[in-house]
């Protein structure tokens, strides 16, 4: 089903909202768009209309085992195959929700009970996770394996207008961001850290008032490349409505001198006269290296303007929220940690079980998909990042183009698709952990990495 099908679909709706086939498809289309959330309050709906539809049941059971709503999934599929004749169906759902909690066998009768009934349900790819083959007829071996779960070119300084031209491209690249933290999959402890900084003060200033604290403030994210850092940061100004400006070491450096200080300065002021802002430092530690390794004096003045603009020497930050990442803290000046600069340091790891599936639901939404079990892909991408797993994404994407090319017919991307992406693709966290392994466990002083020690089990 496309976006303009659902569109029509929606518009019907409107018009007819009682017609319960209409709602059953549109849920179902938007099953197979990925966007599961919008499925769920369809079949929810069409439930109330009809509750003991036992097609719009199934549905809803399946919705909510792509969301991860396993228990909610049981209650459903466990009733339904209590019924004389159950639908096939569920009792396809009941044995993935049976392999998930390690229920092998009972996992391996109720599919062949659902092929027995309805051999298009073969899934060979979840056939081989337990054991035998999609045919019914086939013995099953005694054993298998269960689940694992923008740029400034400041003019040459003969030209008199070059605060303007700085000024009017921050102006430009200031934007208001489409996302939250719903589209981030996982980082919980992230996040909630984030809202404590950034997000309450904003939402609640009286409360944070009363005891003296202050809008505004940095945080440091350090971690491997493609973990969502930079993704996270234009999130939070989402969850705010707050205005948002990325920066990068061209947007500051110039070749003449002073003029990254002065860029520096207005970046800063452009956010003031903009708040709430949150300016976000991508790769901040070109710009705020330790000047000890340091032998020219102009990245000096550099760091020490940014740390000037960071206190607030001239001008409040109030409601100017920085947020910063790095993949090598070990080369950032420690001057920037102190409390009131980036005092706030987080470690922003590969995602977890749970954080991997979500980023597939997510990265899958809208595309066409059938029967994807994302808990399973998810327990094959351990230490993968969220960039690893869009390449899973796009690598199974790419392959059913090639043949939707080749033989003229569009087919949706299935569980074997990413099984298959995945003998290509692997996680490029490794050497990353590699060094940060060496910092971790040599130049710890003060407790720095021990988010990595715990993360590594040092």
């Amino acid at each position: 089903m496309s976006e303009d099908n659902v569109r029509a679909l929606r518009e019907a709706i409107k018009i007819s909202p009682d017609n319960l086939p209409l709602r059953q498809l549109l849920a179902d289309g938007l099953c197979g768009l990925g966007r599961f959330e919008e499925a769920e309050k369809e079949y929810t709906v069409a439930l109330a209309m009809e509750p003991g539809n036992e097609k719009l049941q199934v549905g809803l059971a399946g919705v909510f085992y792509q969301l991860g709503k396993y228990s909610h999934a049981l209650v459903i599929a466990e009733d339904l195959v209590k019924k004389s004749q159950p639908q096939p169906k569920a009792l396809l759902l009941l044995a993935r929700l049976l392999l998930n909690d390690g229920n092998l066998e009972k996992a391996r009768q109720r599919y062949r009970e659902a092929i027995a009934v309805d051999a298009s349900l073969m899934d060979e790819s979840f056939a081989e996770r337990l054991g035998t083959s999609g045919s019914p007829s086939l013995s099953l071996p005694a054993s298998a394996s269960a689940p694992e779960r923008v740029r400034v070119g400041a003019e040459d300084p003969s030209d008199d207008d070059d605060d303007d031209v700085a000024a009017d491209f921050f102006e430009e690249n200031l934007e208001r961001s489409t996302i939250n933290f719903a589209e981030i999959g996982g980082m919980d402890e992230v996040k909630d850290q984030i809202r404590m900084k950034i997000i309450h003060p904003l939402k609640n200033p009286e409360i944070f008032k009363a005891y003296g604290k202050k809008t505004g403030g940095g945080i440091l994210m350090y971690g491997p490349p493609g973990c969502g850092k930079t993704h996270l940061a234009r999130a939070t100004a989402g969850e705010i409505n707050a205005r948002f400006l990325a920066v990068g070491i061209n947007d500051v450096l110039d070749m003449w001198l002073g003029n990254s200080e002065r860029n520096l300065h207005e970046l800063f002021e452009q956010a003031r006269r903009n708040t709430p802002c949150v300016v976000f430092f991508d790769e901040v530690d070109a710009l705020a290296a330790s000047r000890s390794d340091m032998r020219h004096s102009g990245g000096r003045h550099i760091i020490n303007q940014f740390l000037m603009e960071l206190d607030g020497v001239k001008s409040s930050n109030e409601g100017v929220l920085i947020l910063a990442a790095t993949n090598a803290p070990w080369h950032l000046d420690s001057a920037f940690r102190r409390p009131g600069r980036f005092d706030r340091v987080i470690f922003v790891p590969p995602p977890d079980l749970g954080a991997r599936a979500a980023i597939l639901r997510i990265l899958l939404r809208g595309k066409p998909i059938e029967n994807i079990d994302f808990q399973h892909i998810a327990s094959k991408t351990d230490k993968f990042s969220g960039a690893d797993l869009m390449a899973v994404v796009d690598t199974a994407v790419e392959r059913k183009l090639d043949q939707a090319l080749k033989t003229g017919k569009s087919q949706p991307i299935t569980t074997k698709d990413l099984e298959h992406s995945l003998k290509t693709v692997r996680p490029t966290t490794a050497e990353w952990f590699s060094t940060a392994r060496n910092y971790a466990l040599y130049s710890n002083q003060g407790g720095a990495y021990d988010d990595i020690v715990k993360y590594l089990k040092l």
